[in-house]
């Protein structure tokens, strides 16, 4: 593919394909990713999963950085691993930082515009310094930056070649309101101009305000997939558990017992555990049936709306 020093936000003359097959990778006994298929086309993907999910090691064999153990990645056709040239196409946003503190933003993006062989290196490093607005401070050293700063320069930096695809892992950390917004904006005007961009991230915000699809990992598995409004509707109408304290829990457990959207009550010491099918239902119903009973809610705490629970309820479905 011949490069070209086009602004990455510019309309899209080709687009690439990323596609894995059945792919797994295990270190020894343990499996981090577990047979995963996907196709990633033009647009802005979200990889959505808790912390330890396998995302990483994903996006890493996406990259061509880790060799499958089983399986395959290709970038239009060809494998990603020990290809070299996927890099001209290709640009990466890794989780852990490895920016060199004692650089400038305009020096460390203008050496890996070096290292592309652009034929205006110092052009597309000052276009990719601006596109993540930077360039009032492209001239300080890292080692001054705040965590939000540093992570815009090395999406800078993975701008800087133009790529097809980019893949950014957990992009958003660090990041404040402002920062984030910029990004969230900058990753749409890319996905519509015809890149692929796939992002990870352990929080269902982020992907809701960024993506059109989402892949949802959990402990190395696919564990769902589609439009955002989809996965919403699945971690939402699944079954879930609260706790409730009032001033008479036998009549309201009693009362909920005759509710449809109750699939069990419990009574204790400590008040009532509820669970419902439908969390929307359940708590639009919960005040009127206590009112109406003259009882008192005096505490309602959902007990299991951590998103480890809610991804692996989506394994188990």
């Amino acid at each position: 593919m011949t490069m070209t020093n086009t602004a990455p936000a510019a309309t899209a003359t080709t687009t690439s394909t990323l596609d894995l097959a059945g792919v797994s990778r295990w270190y020894g006994n343990v499996v981090a990713v577990n047979n995963v298929s996907m196709s990633l086309g033009p647009g802005v993907t979200g990889l959505l999963g808790p912390n330890g999910a396998g995302k990483t090691t994903l996006l890493h064999m996406m990259a061509g950085f880790l060799t499958p153990s089983r399986g395959q990645v290709t970038l239009d056709g060809r494998p990603t691993w020990r290809n070299p040239e996927v890099y001209r196409r290709l640009g990466l946003v890794s989780e852990r930082e490895a920016v060199h503190s004692f650089l400038t933003a305009y020096e460390f993006v203008l050496a890996t515009a070096k290292l592309h062989k652009l034929p205006d290196p110092q052009a597309a490093a000052r276009r990719a310094i601006d596109l993540v607005e930077m360039a009032d401070a492209q001239d300080r050293r890292i080692g001054t930056y705040s965590k939000g700063m540093r992570q815009r320069t090395r999406v800078a930096a993975a701008l800087v070649h133009d790529p097809q695809v980019l893949l950014l892992d957990e992009p958003f950390n660090g990041m404040d309101p402002r920062q984030r917004l910029h990004m969230m904006e900058l990753l749409h005007s890319l996905g519509d101009a015809g890149r692929t961009i796939l992002f990870s991230s352990h929080i269902l915000e982020e992907v809701e305000q960024v993506s059109g699809t989402v892949q949802v990992m959990v402990a190395g598995r696919l564990a769902a997939s589609g439009d955002f409004r989809t996965i919403r509707r699945l971690m939402t109408n699944r079954p879930h558990v609260f706790a409730i304290r009032s001033t008479d829990d036998r009549a309201l457990a009693v009362a909920l017992m005759a509710e449809s959207s109750v699939s069990g009550v419990e009574l204790g010491r400590e008040g009532l555990t509820v669970r419902a099918g439908d969390y929307g239902a359940f708590t639009r119903m919960l005040p009127k049936v206590a009112l109406a009973r003259g009882v008192r809610v005096q505490q309602l705490v959902p007990e299991d709306e951590s998103l480890e629970s809610v991804f692996s309820y989506l394994v188990e479905a």
